[in-house]
């Protein structure tokens, strides 16, 4: 097996069977990592990757906002969906025009989520 393959069957194997507290954290962490390789972008160059970076954040925030669980606790659920809401509306704008303003405010917002689902899951891994 060569070591890209094998690293790909790790990475796979890593995501498959991690806890949905981990993969939670990992999706957060994939959307402030693509903002920021966004913000480095030249948003208004049309050769960037500036659309397609906040793109892929975008899509992730979509899928943590269509994935939301409201049964559980109603009004966490509402404040996340409209925290994410929020974020889409941010990164739309920023797509549509352009530019890199408000980017910082989304990065922001899913940076202090990140480091909430992360205190959580520290907190769960010291009671098992």
């Amino acid at each position: 097996m060569n070591p890209q393959t094998a690293l790909d069957t790790y990475r796979r194997d890593s995501i498959e069977n991690a806890p949905p507290l981990k993969l939670v954290r990992m999706l957060y962490q994939g959307a402030v990592r693509f903002l920021d390789r966004a913000m480095e972008c030249d948003a208004k160059d049309p050769r960037s990757q500036f659309v397609h970076f906040v793109a892929r954040a975008d899509a992730i925030v979509t899928e943590l906002r269509v994935s939301l669980e409201k049964s559980h606790a109603p009004g966490v659920a509402e404040n996340l969906e409209q925290l994410y809401l929020f974020c889409e509306s941010e990164m739309q704008r920023a797509m549509t025009v352009r530019d890199t303003s408000t980017l910082p405010a989304v990065r922001k917002v899913l940076a202090q989520l990140l480091e909430a689902w992360t205190s959580i899951e520290v907190r769960e891994r010291a009671k098992a």
